[in-house]
């Protein structure tokens, strides 16, 4: 558009502000609102507040239980919660139908969830079986050193039929790049470390939670973990769609997160008795 700057009209004047207004609206658009306060800056949340799903529903929006869900065979309800749910009332839960549960014991090397101990005595009580997870920050230290982290502030195992692997939450950073700052082979080489620190550790593979559009650009879809670490996938949709390289199967599916009374949402790939199987190793 051009616009003259003499003898111009009402009616030019008006549109030679619109092509300056034009670039800056859509500037506005293209941010996410979530990522804006008022004044247009990116809202960074705390450190240690980021739980299970936080990106993928950043990334992927927040989805409640599609219509119609597509689920083939028998699944076993579940729930993750971290210190954001606070007290969970877990005998209703139990009585709603969730049969295990996930709860956070770490971030980095720097939080512990201060709702801890009444989210994971609180499942066991009711009757769950329930594991912890740690919520990664692979840009603040090694792999291994958050594996010790984790195992030493509630990420254990033991072989009582009642607890589950421990989990790794490898997703979306919410408090800076996407990828930590790291390489696709970087992304892996940390993992793997975390991987085989918590093995050592416990003695067992953990679980690795992610997103497939994530996993695949922040570590090319790698698929050399398949073979023996459970795959915990986020996808919100009817369908839990195309998993990382390697996996088969899933072994969980967190469907949604913004579960009808607290807590992400999730089916276990299985009856209660595979929950079991993966409880006792």
């Amino acid at each position: 558009m051009r616009v003259h700057r003499s003898g111009t009209s009402p009616a030019g004047a008006a549109l030679a502000a619109l092509a300056l207004l034009l670039p800056l609206a859509l500037g506005a658009l293209a941010t996410p609102a979530a990522a804006q306060d008022p004044g247009g800056a990116r809202q960074t949340p705390a450190r240690g507040s980021a739980y299970m799903g936080m990106g993928v529903a950043a990334h992927d929006g927040r989805g409640a239980e599609p219509a119609g869900l597509a689920v083939q065979a028998v699944q076993t309800e579940g729930v993750d919660v971290s210190s954001h749910n606070g007290n969970v009332a877990w005998s209703t839960l139990w009585n709603s139908g969730v049969k295990w549960a996930y709860v956070k014991a770490t971030e980095g090397t720097y939080y512990k969830n201060t709702s801890f101990t009444q989210q994971y005595n609180g499942s066991y009580n009711v009757g769950m079986i329930r594991g912890t997870y740690h919520f990664a920050t692979p840009d603040t230290t090694s792999g291994a050193a958050q594996a010790d982290y984790f195992v030493n502030n509630g990420g254990g195992w033991s072989g009582d039929g009642r607890t589950l692997p421990g989990a790794l939450d490898i997703e979306w950073n919410p408090y800076g790049a996407t990828c930590y700052g790291k390489t696709q082979a970087g992304m892996v080489a940390w993992i793997k470390d975390f991987l085989d620190r918590y093995k050592y550790r416990t003695g067992r593979d953990a679980v690795i939670y992610t997103a497939t559009s994530w996993w695949t650009q922040c570590t090319g879809n790698y698929g050399g973990f398949a073979s023996t670490n459970p795959l915990w996938i986020a996808r919100y949709a009817a369908e839990v769609g195309t998993l990382p390289a390697g996996w088969g199967y899933y072994t969980m599916w967190q469907y949604t997160s913004s579960g009808p009374t607290v807590g992400d949402h999730n089916h276990f790939n299985g009856d209660y008795s595979r929950v079991q199987a993966l409880a006792n190793g």
